[in-house]
């Protein structure tokens, strides 16, 4: 009992002066700094500490009570040989307006590092609290000087940013790379605050040739693998691959660096590119897996540009594939691509829906199981077949609870019911995925939430909600000019109704789809004239501004979508974006 009594009583006491410490802090962020200098004062008559001699130092010359101050530092000079209290010292003398005394004790200190190098941080830790910058960098390369084995370029690198000189700070930091290659991955962070996607921006220029000067006179993976990221940066995908070639045949490791780059040129829509690398992966890679996600990509490629006249040749491709590497779980994502493109390409569900049946036969595991009963469904939603969609979409909930694809499937099955005209049912499921893991899941399902909530109220049979889920659906089911049909009935019979600028924009991505771009920007542009205040009116600012960008080649005209976005949609989820985009196009430095 005694000894509870001593360990309550002692965590009393360190809960109070916790707090007694709090309290001086706030008093001396709010400016009250008598309150503040009586606390800390008190603080250090109980327990002695340098952390509260220098609060009583800085509140004292906060308060111009400079001779005050100087009797503390030179009192705490007695107690203790520590060469930082120079450089108190100094800048108290340097607030009293006396620079001469000032710089006596700066030099002072910075004679300290010549004999003893390890004094270096501290000291010029100190000089750095003070904002005195040049003398800190004077004490770190004076550190560095008298001991090599001390490294402070990262710390260097630091000031030089904070200076405004890039190339210095590039330059530190790479050195400091060359002695720990493991930071390269903390560079990239400080470096892309640095560079942009402009490759004629200053600081993109002297990062490129400071890396290349590295790699000419030591040629090591960490130089190569920064060139690379710099030109990923830059979009010069062609040049990274050159980089990423290079780092390979000098390693001959993993292909997971190239087969990185290849999937974000994939991202990028760099179709060249990226058949070049995947071709790559499949001369140099005797890894199954590897060779067959580089295969799937290639026909993914191919398949988004291939007209109808070319289905029988891609089919043959598949069938080519499967006769080398056979019908087995390890070319499960193989057979559920090729269950994708019979179905929503050469439009053969049936033939689709058969051969995934097939793949479920294989010895699978839970989650492969999944990913074929998913896109079954989407095989059975595209025949109409929505009852049986949703039995396995359903199973997919049951079998892996709370998992991602659990909530895909649980957004599938709303979708669904949406389809089918049941939006109630709909509604009730996607107000459980507001709160999805996924992000993605979760924005998607708030959308189709509001569209519904939004119109299934407006008339009682629910007849423009209706036509735009079967328009939504054609779109599904690639039925694109079936959709576009329909959307402009809806347009004409509902005009007015709070659906129409949901329609105007569907009709505007499915323009966009069939390369119809005019008409996508007439509906883009219709959409911001007339509902600038409706929720959808950020979509068509960013997208018409994509279009104006990557499509019209006219950069002056996406500038001022994406300004519009900046200044009257802060709250939009392209609001980030729309300002890189904005600031590229301006031609800043940095992102």
């Amino acid at each position: 009992m005694r000894h509870l009594v001593i360990i309550i009583t002692l965590f009393s006491c360190g809960l109070i002066f916790s707090q007694s410490e709090q309290l001086a802090e706030d008093y001396f962020n709010r400016g009250e700094f008598e309150k503040a200098l009586l606390s800390y004062q008190k603080l250090n008559e109980k327990k002695k500490s340098s952390k509260y001699i220098y609060k009583i130092i800085e509140t004292l010359q906060q308060l111009e009570r400079y001779d005050e101050a100087q009797d503390v530092i030179t009192q705490r000079m007695k107690e203790i040989n520590y060469p930082g209290l120079l450089v108190e010292l100094g800048y108290n003398y340097q607030l009293k307006g006396n620079m001469d005394e000032a710089q006596k004790y700066y030099q002072e200190a910075i004679l300290k590092v010549e004999e003893k190098p390890s004094y270096t941080y501290g000291i010029a830790k100190k000089f750095e609290d003070h904002s005195l910058l040049e003398q800190a960098l004077e004490a770190y390369k004076k550190g560095m000087e008298v001991n090599p084995e001390l490294n402070f370029n990262m710390q260097m690198a630091r000031i030089y940013g904070e200076q405004g000189n890039i190339e210095l700070l590039f330059s530190n930091y790479l050195d400091y790379i060359e002695a720990k290659p493991t930071f390269q991955s903390n560079a990239k962070r400080v470096f892309s605050d640095f560079v942009s996607e402009n490759k004629e921006n200053e600081n993109n220029l002297i990062l490129r040739t400071l890396l290349l000067k590295k790699l000419q006179s030591n040629p090591e993976p960490y130089w190569y693998d920064l060139l690379s990221w710099l030109y990923i940066q830059q979009k010069e995908y062609n040049k990274a691959f050159t980089q990423e070639k290079a780092l390979y045949r000098r390693t001959r490791e993993s292909l997971s660096r190239i087969l990185d780059l290849a999937l974000t040129t994939v991202n990028e829509n760099e179709k060249e590119i990226s058949n070049s690398i995947f071709e790559f992966v499949l001369d140099n890679s005797q890894d199954i897996d590897t060779r067959l996600t580089a295969h799937q990509y290639m026909l993914d490629i191919e398949i988004a540009d291939a007209d109808t006249s070319q289905f029988d040749a891609i089919d043959k491709q598949f069938q080519a594939l499967f006769d080398r590497y056979g019908l087995y779980e390890q070319t499960i994502a193989l057979q559920i691509a090729y269950g994708n493109f019979l179905a929503f390409h050469k439009h053969q569900p049936k033939l689709g829906s058969e051969f995934l049946k097939k793949s479920l036969d294989l010895p699978l595991s839970t989650f492969q199981e999944a990913t074929v009963k998913l896109k079954l469904g989407d095989i059975l939603v595209f025949q109409e077949r929505f009852n049986e969609a949703l039995i396995y979409y359903t199973q997919i909930q049951a079998n892996l609870k709370n998992s991602t694809i659990s909530q895909e499937a649980r957004f599938k099955v709303a979708k669904t019911s949406y389809y089918k005209g049941d939006f109630e049912w709909a509604e009730s499921q996607l107000k459980i995925l507001k709160s999805s893991t996924s992000q993605l899941i979760a924005n998607d399902a708030l959308e189709l939430k509001l569209l519904i909530s939004d119109n299934k109220d407006e008339d009682s049979l629910q007849t423009a909600l209706k036509l735009y889920s079967k328009a939504d659906l054609m779109a599904f089911q690639n039925k694109n000019n079936e959709a576009i049909a329909l959307i402009d009935k809806i347009l004409t019979e509902h005009k007015g109704e709070t659906i129409e600028d949901q329609a105007l924009f569907l009709q505007a991505k499915l323009f966009e789809k069939t390369k119809q771009i005019d008409k996508a920007v007439a509906s883009y542009q219709y959409i911001i004239d007339n509902y600038r205040d409706e929720i959808l009116a950020d979509d068509a600012l960013y997208y018409l501004a994509e279009l104006y960008q990557n499509e019209l080649g006219l950069p002056e005209k996406a500038k001022e979508l994406y300004d519009n976005i900046i200044f009257n949609h802060q709250d939009s989820i392209y609001f980030i974006e729309a300002r890189k985009r904005f600031r590229m196009l301006r031609g800043d430095a940095i992102n």
